[in-house]
């Protein structure tokens, strides 16, 4: 014992819980064959888990998974050269390893048993729009909260793979996990929180993405709702009271016999905003909410009108499992953007330098909506916007892209790149609107690709001061338009 502890008898008598004495180390090999029934090579220990050879890390557990198209065990030895402790597999290796009949099963089990050894609170997210970007601000509350004892999945692992891919690499000793869940069909979000089993749902707001797949909004929200069959008892459900579907996803709580936290500007919302006063800049918002019969005051960093209605989002989460709300709202005013969900770089242009947000990852009708708002709000001497189709809008792809011209005008947009055969609606209503003089469309150019759309802005030019949103659907590729003028420094 040092001599500082020996001199502070209250040092000595610091308070010990229960996660003091679980192991540091994630998973050691007796746990993996408890959990899936397999059977341990030998004696090891690892510090996380990974199913993609290229992400590992040394003294991950590689889970070997065999799919349709691709088999892991082609990996293995790639995974060990990274560093891997040890591998689940279905077949025996010269490696470290645990052999199972079948490890995507494997993979369902372990993360069932860090779901059953960890005390920590469970959320899950889900939503038709910035659900990446509400887990993690939920994620920075609480991990302030319990000062670094949170869990989250990472990037957009929210399907039937990288959900319990994210409940295993779930520490025994966190305190808290927030996971991300995210569908295309109908039957996707149940077998989801029943792997999560939380202990309070959101859902951050409803649009019509995937309306190809599931056919109407009432469709979406039936499916959305999901999520609250997976609760724990007397669990809480985070909905947005603003939804037009708001007593659609009520109903579906109540009848899960979960506690409701409503959200939003509405006079019924339980988390309700008083008061929000957005920097001139464009920048953060101050912010005013009242919490059942608490007044909270908090800045929000990311910018943009959505991004106050997230963070009414956050604090009700954090409400409702027992965090601090005070340190939630200083997490929120020092979050920074996520790359392809508003990051924005200071890139070269002629005289100086332009601003570019990246809005890459991922596109709606209501996201590009509140993105070209925020644009219009953004101070700059020419606003341009290189916008990338959306997709899975079936057979309501065609209206919703036309719909894109009025808040191209109200963005006021100077120029504007349309990439991809979605946008050519959008690109005939804009050319009309010019030829017979009754609209404001600006000056645009229609692009196959991302590489036409870097030349017509490379023919363009951009200049000191410009601002250039760029927003679509991932499968467009826009964010390879994005490291071209980032990393030209």
């Amino acid at each position: 014992m040092s001599a500082a502890a020996l001199a502070h008898p209250r040092l000595r008598a610091w308070p010990v819980s229960r996660r003091d004495t679980l192991q540091l180390a994630l998973w050691n090999a007796a746990e993996i064959a408890e959990a899936t029934g397999g059977v341990a090579s030998g004696d090891f220990q690892c510090a996380g888990v990974e199913m993609d050879s290229r992400d590992i890390r040394p003294g991950d557990l590689f889970v070997a998974l065999q799919g349709e198209a691709m088999d892991g065990h082609r990996f293995i030895d790639k995974a060990f050269a990274a560093g891997a402790a040890a591998a689940i597999v279905d077949r025996p290796i010269d490696w470290p390893h645990v052999l199972v009949k079948d490890t995507t099963a494997a993979l369902h089990a372990l993360a069932a048993a860090a779901r059953r050894r960890s005390g920590a609170k469970r959320i899950g997210v889900t939503g038709s729009v910035g659900k990446t970007g509400v887990k993690e601000a939920i994620f920075a509350a609480l991990d302030r909260t319990s000062r670094g004892q949170a869990h989250r999945s990472v990037r957009s692992y929210n399907n039937h793979v990288g959900v319990p891919l994210s409940l295993a690499r779930m520490n025994a000793r966190a305190k808290f996990g927030v996971f991300e869940m995210g569908m295309n069909h109908a039957g996707e979000i149940a077998p989801l929180a029943d792997h999560i089993r939380p202990d309070a749902a959101v859902i951050t707001t409803l649009a019509p993405a995937h309306i190809e797949n599931l056919g109407s909004m009432e469709a979406i929200a039936d499916e959305k709702a999901q999520i609250f069959t997976g609760l724990k008892p007397g669990g809480a459900a985070i909905i947005p009271a603003d939804n037009p579907y708001y007593e659609r996803l009520r109903a579906h709580a109540e009848a899960a016999g979960a506690e409701v936290f409503s959200f939003g500007r509405s006079a019924h919302a339980r988390v309700r905003l008083l008061d929000a006063i957005p920097a001139a800049n464009g920048g953060a918002s101050l912010v005013t909410a009242q919490i059942d019969d608490t007044r909270l005051c908090y800045s929000v960093a990311e910018p943009g009108e959505h991004w106050i209605d997230n963070s009414l989002a956050v604090m009700a989460t954090v409400y409702a499992v027992g965090g601090d709300l005070g340190a939630a709202g200083i997490a929120l005013g020092e979050m920074g953007g996520l790359k392809g969900r508003g990051a924005r770089h200071a890139i070269s242009a002629a005289g100086g330098r332009a601003t570019l947000i990246d809005e890459s990852y991922n596109a709606n009708p209501a996201s590009m909506r509140a993105t070209l708002a925020q644009l219009a709000q953004t101070p700059a001497s020419r606003r341009i916007a290189v916008l990338g189709a959306m997709g899975e809008l079936g057979e309501f792809s065609t209206r919703f892209h036309e719909q894109l011209l009025e808040p191209i005008e109200a963005g006021q947009v100077d120029f504007a790149v349309l990439v991809g055969e979605a946008m050519e609606p959008l690109v005939r209503k804009m050319g009309t609107a010019h030829a017979n003089g009754l609209g404001k469309a600006p000056p645009f150019a229609h692009c196959a690709n991302p590489a036409e759309a870097i030349a017509a802005l490379e023919e363009y030019g951009l200049n000191a001061g410009d601002a250039i949103l760029v927003k679509g659907s991932n499968f467009v590729g826009l964010g390879r338009l994005v490291d071209h003028f980032v990393s030209r420094g």
